[in-house]
């Protein structure tokens, strides 16, 4: 592969796999699709705007001119770009499914029409639901639980049928929780982190018993390379650290990390549907030869050190956020 189109690389996980795969690959040129909604982020790939083999094209996944723009000159294609928070699928699930179900169709009838020799789709652990022991392998039964994973489950679905019924070289991750340098402050790590360096409470839901199994961003971007290079089209790869830990261990992690007290800790009503645990089987993706580099709190450490080192990246976009947060108490009620 020479080229790749990347959708959503403003993003979180794509801004840090934009970087990976040009630090990796010295000759691969890179398209980067992105709709710059309000996770979307330009700032994030500040340090490679200039770089030759770099191309940014400003659009919408749902816009299949600007989707035939961006692919031009690709011969493989990894979608990042999705609405991602359950939260807000809960008030506004329409948007998920625009995004993340038409989206996905968008996307693979232009790969089809330019018979691209990859096209990696990237999923998440949420679509098997919740599991309170175990482990979901990848030929488990779907059962998502929120706007948000079901709009995921459609498009991967979507997708995979794009393998069968017109040969188009697919291949799904899903994968576990990410966390990492860049995240939008939004998801529970960056947001807990930044809320105690200001010095204000996190909210923990419910009992803060649910358990996720944590994966340090560069680690994920190692599997999504190895996935691509190497995996057999047409099938599905876990992608998890087995870095398991209750969100209120988390919680006490990143306040012990700042040297702030448990008086922070604020405990609120539990959100609809939230899955109590997710846990994936890696074996598959393990036999294509990846590993995990860093465990929990070695990422954690690394996370929580950005944050305190780039202040000025979030503090705006919390302020963007405090805005979007007033105008939807104001239409559907605190």
């Amino acid at each position: 592969m020479n080229h790749l189109l990347i959708t959503g690389g403003a993003g979180f996980i794509g801004s840090n796999f934009v970087r990976y795969m040009l630090r990796k690959y010295p000759h691969l040129k890179i398209t980067n699709l992105d709709a710059l909604t309000y996770a979307g982020n330009l700032d994030n790939l500040k340090d490679i705007e200039s770089d030759s083999r770099y191309r940014f094209v400003h659009g919408n996944i749902c816009d299949e001119k600007k989707v035939a723009e961006a692919m031009e000159g690709c011969d493989a294609v990894v979608n990042f770009a999705a609405e991602t928070h359950v939260d807000r699928s809960i008030h506004e699930g329409g948007v998920f499914v625009e995004t993340d179900v038409r989206g996905v169709f968008v996307l693979c009838e232009e790969a089809r029409k330019r018979n691209v020799k990859r096209f990696l789709h990237i999923s998440t652990d949420e679509v098997y639901g919740s599991r309170l022991e175990g482990y979901f392998k990848e030929t488990d039964m779907l059962s998502p639980s929120s706007p948000y994973s079901s709009a995921k489950a459609g498009g991967e679905l979507l997708a995979r049928s794009y393998f069968v019924t017109y040969k188009l070289p697919v291949l799904v991750t899903r994968s576990s929780n990410n966390f990492g340098p860049y995240q939008y402050p939004e998801k529970l790590i960056p947001l807990f982190t930044t809320n105690l360096i200001e010095n204000k409470p996190v909210p923990v839901y419910g009992d803060g018993k649910q358990v996720r199994d944590w994966l340090y961003v560069e680690d994920q971007c190692d599997g999504l390379d190895l996935v691509l290079q190497k995996g057999e089209v047409g099938e599905i790869y876990n992608c998890g650290s087995h870095n398991e830990e209750f969100n209120i261990n988390v919680t006490k992690a990143i306040l012990k990390l700042l040297g702030k007290g448990d008086d922070l800790i604020t405990y609120v009503q539990d959100r609809p549907g939230h899955d109590r645990r997710y846990a994936v089987d890696t074996d598959k993706i393990q036999k294509l030869g990846w590993k995990r580099q860093h465990n929990f709190m070695q990422g954690l450490e690394k996370t929580v050190k950005w944050y305190v080192e780039n202040e000025a990246w979030w503090h705006a976009i919390k302020q963007k956020q405090a805005d979007y947060k007033a105008w939807m108490e104001k239409q559907y009620g605190a």
